[in-house]
């Protein structure tokens, strides 16, 4: 894994019937395992997440990990150029979870900021999937302008529509983000934009997992 990929990001277990039939786990496991799970980025890819740019952390308690990113600004109208409207990152993540175990992600919580124009538009965009899968998950959060603060978008999953990672198998991890800003009816000549970053300036995305305990074989 290179050093100094920030990869800050919240992330919900959006998937649904993604996974070829496998062993289902059975019974919920609410307490995490006793091992600590193991994230590493294979790759990361886009205009949002330059190299260098990006970096993964895990829970102590295995319950979650964060992925911050320090140029993930998308923006229109005034100087901007054509192609600053969309920005997007492709995180491709490698899971290691303790022998006997399975996971899904729960929730996923993003946070940013957001500066539109009166009449401007703003999209906040994201899909999960599982390699191998033949299904992706999308959910998007509009905003409209006139807005000038902090913006946050959560997405849950309920327990029983959880789409688990097949026991035994390795399985990277796909997530997509996505920021969009369009002028809309703002005047043109002034600037909107959106980021997804925290107060000091950093992307903070959360991934919250849920764990399930393996059948055994």
């Amino acid at each position: 894994m290179a050093t100094g990929l920030l990869l800050s990001g919240t992330i919900a277990a959006l998937l649904t019937s993604a996974l070829p039939a496998q062993h289902q786990p059975s019974g919920g496991f609410e307490d995490p395992p006793p091992d600590k799970i193991v994230i590493d980025v294979a790759t990361v890819n886009g205009s949002g997440c330059p190299q260098g740019t990006a970096a993964v952390a895990v829970s102590e308690d295995n319950t979650a990990f964060t992925v911050t990113y320090s140029e993930y600004l998308a923006q229109a109208g005034g100087g901007s150029s054509p192609t600053d409207f969309r920005k997007n990152c492709q995180l491709n993540l490698l899971v290691h979870v303790p022998q006997g175990f399975t996971y899904a992600v729960a929730s996923a919580d993003y946070r940013g900021f957001a500066a539109l124009q009166p009449g401007a538009q703003g999209t906040q965009r994201a899909s999960y999937y599982f390699q191998g899968s033949p299904d992706t998950q999308y959910r998007t959060h509009p905003f409209s302008g006139p807005l000038n603060d902090n913006w946050q978008a959560t997405d849950t999953t309920d327990w029983a529509q959880l789409v688990w990672a097949p026991c035994g198998v390795q399985r990277n991890f796909n997530i997509n983000t996505e920021l969009r800003v369009s002028t809309g009816t703002s005047d043109p000549a002034k600037v909107s934009f959106m980021t997804m970053d925290s107060t000091d300036g950093d992307i903070s995305t959360v991934y919250h997992l849920a764990w399930k305990e393996c059948p055994e074989s």
